[in-house]
């Protein structure tokens, strides 16, 4: 038996674009850790981390913080995956044998791993699924002296194939604007953090937001089919999938999903769109296999791999084809053959929290500003995306039910009252410059893109009325000493 079928060099500038990809998403990853990590989950955190580790076991949520969690450790292993992402992003994993690249995609893919399975409701989105199941998959890839496996080809665009046809399944399942084409009409408006093209999109004509709609549909649930033709229809499939998470990317910020599912979409290209890239020459000549084939314990594990992804695919399966979808969901906990899926119901109206301190001896209330978020009605909505402002995201959530906030909202508006530096840090606009206020509050108002002629006359991007005082005015005098 020879291995000819194994191999698939065809794929190897594919496999280049895909690593660096892969990794840039890894640096973002692990920037964002060292950025935002401790004052969320901390040992002062607004859920600390040490309090969840107490409550769960390692065989539930695998993480190297069961043997010790320290604010320290965590920036240790954030700098490590940031270098070590920065490192494969350069193209330094080429340049090592075959066992060490490996050893270097699995450090990344652990440590990530170990963050997400501390991190509880702040890395509960589908993207951090995503991130891990991509980045197990890349361990097996090998480096640029090698020859790509097809097998981990095959893997990858069943990954892409998942991404995309489980969100078209769960729109046309879920919320009826999907099926009668007018989810558009809301959602550029409503989504969790708007863009600053966001209202441009919002204004289009409303027979363009119905092309929209089902330019979408025949992406997620027509397209993906195509990544299993031969080539090359599969790269047309994949340049398409490209196009649109480029036209997303533009209308709205979604962390680093898109990135990653454009990382996942350049995995189904051949040389056919691709072969202009020099992957070999980025290697000493000297690094080279005659035949660039791998050692029979690695092909032994691409096979080992392919069968537990075959195995661990009953699951996504199940939940695409049963009538219960549903979306984001990982069947273990190593976040490897998840399901995906987003926005299977559509906002109608934009509400959102807006916190309030009041100084000693003052009587009006000055507004704190997030970095994402609508708050300031003159503000243009910031471009954030790749990247993941998570304070911002769950704020979008508590203004859709409060319940979202349920045990850390508190702690949000007891840390404005004490001038919590780390805190003060996630947020764009201190009006207090470090010295705390008296009073704190949460108040919901509701927002609307404005007109064209609103923005004309008052230079406004958004127009807001109040609805309701969320968490009424609080000071260090109202809270328990334990709170």
């Amino acid at each position: 038996m020879t291995w000819d079928w194994f191999w698939a060099p065809e794929y190897d500038p594919a496999r280049f674009v895909f690593q660096r990809l892969l990794a840039a998403t890894y640096a973002l990853a692990f920037l964002n850790v060292l950025n935002q990590f401790v004052p969320l989950l901390g040992e002062r955190g607004l859920t600390p981390a040490p309090r969840f580790l107490e409550r769960v076991s390692f065989r539930r949520y695998p993480t190297l913080f069961h043997l010790h969690y320290s604010d320290r450790l965590l920036r240790v292993v954030g700098w490590c995956g940031l270098l070590l992402s920065l490192a494969a992003f350069l193209g330094a994993t080429d340049l090592l044998p075959l066992w060490a690249a490996m050893a270097v995609w699995f450090a990344l893919w652990a440590l990530y791993l170990s963050i997400v399975n501390t991190g509880q409701l702040w890395y509960a989105f589908g993207w951090e699924s995503l991130l891990l199941e991509t980045g197990f998959l890349a361990i097996f890839l090998g480096p640029a002296h090698t020859t790509t496996p097809v097998l981990v080809i095959w893997l990858l665009c069943w990954l892409l194939f998942r991404v995309e046809f489980g969100a078209g399944l769960i729109k046309m399942r879920g919320d009826p604007a999907w099926r009668d084409l007018t989810a558009l009409y809301y959602h550029h408006e409503t989504q969790p953090m708007p863009g600053p093209l966001s209202r441009a999109f919002h204004r289009a004509p409303r027979p363009l937001h119905r092309t929209e709609v089902m330019a979408n549909h025949v992406t997620q649930l027509i397209v993906p089919f195509a990544l299993f033709l031969p080539q090359p229809v599969a790269s047309a499939a994949a340049l398409a999938m490209i196009v649109t998470q480029g036209w997303l990317l533009l209308s709205g910020n979604f962390a680093w999903l898109n990135l990653v599912t454009i990382t996942l979409a350049f995995s189904a290209m051949d040389t056919t769109l691709l072969g202009w890239l020099p992957t070999q020459a980025l290697t000493p000549a000297t690094e080279l296999p005659q035949d660039g084939s791998t050692p029979l314990w690695h092909r032994a594990a691409v096979l080992a791999l392919t069968a537990l992804m075959v195995v661990l695919g009953y699951w996504p399966v199940r939940n695409m084809l049963g009538s219960g979808q549903v979306m984001n969901r990982s069947f273990n906990t190593l976040h490897l053959g998840n399901t995906y899926g987003a926005f299977g119901s559509v906002t109608r109206t934009r509400h959102e929290v807006i916190l309030e301190g009041l100084a000693t001896g003052e009587s009006e209330w000055r507004e704190y500003g997030f970095r994402g978020k609508p708050g300031e009605v003159t503000r243009r909505p910031p471009q954030i995306a790749p990247y993941h402002l998570r304070l911002d995201w769950l704020m979008w959530f508590v203004a859709i039910s409060p319940s979202y906030g349920r045990g850390w909202l508190e702690r949000l508006l007891l840390a404005l009252l004490r001038g919590d530096r780390g805190v003060l840090r996630l947020l764009r606009h201190d009006p207090f410059h470090g010295r705390p206020p008296r009073y704190v509050r949460a108040r919901l108002f509701h927002y609307r893109f404005s007109t064209p002629r609103e923005r004309r006359e008052s230079g406004v991007w958004w127009v807001r009325t109040p609805v309701t005082e969320l968490i009424p005015a609080v000071s260090l005098d109202d809270v328990a000493p334990n709170g």
